[in-house]
């Protein structure tokens, strides 16, 4: 049997990590999945939306994927190669050269990512929408505001 392990914050979850963990299976018989937890995440200096215990539920019930785990910390995926007896690790290839010390201990695939789409985009369009909402508000506030202090009491 052979082990594939990959490893991913997996915030927002879309179509680009949907594709990503299928192609990733495809490599062996068995998919096992470190997602980074909210305290690893913040060591990272990133903040989630989704906290871990929702990622690693959505992630898990994919079908390709075989058991989810929490990610802790950098020094972890030697550990965790070692333990589960990975036969390839997967990651994406903006990690590029990143885990080439692990060919000793496994293959390393880096898989491109899929265009036109990721977590840091996605956040940036909602916080792009929210902002243009409160802006849409504050002005119907000032013309409400208008209007109220030309009425006569």
């Amino acid at each position: 049997m052979k082990t594939v392990l990959t490893y991913g914050t997996f915030d927002l979850f879309h179509i680009g990590h949907t594709r990503l963990l299928e192609r990733a299976r495809a490599l062996g018989d068995r998919l096992m999945v470190g997602i980074s937890s909210d305290e690893f995440n913040a060591v990272k200096g990133k903040r989630g939306v989704i906290p871990y215990e929702h990622r690693a539920e959505i992630v898990g019930a994919m079908r390709c994927v075989d058991e989810v785990f929490p990610e802790n910390d950098w020094e972890q995926k030697e550990r965790d190669i070692r333990r589960l007896g990975a036969d390839v690790l997967v990651m994406g290839d903006d990690w590029a050269g990143k885990f080439d010390q692990y060919k000793s201990l496994c293959e390393v695939v880096y898989l491109p990512r899929t265009q036109g789409i990721s977590s840091s985009e996605l956040k940036a369009a909602l916080g792009a929408f929210k902002g243009h909402r409160i802006a849409e508000l504050q002005r119907g506030l000032d013309a409400l505001g208008a209007i109220v202090a030309q009425l006569d009491y």
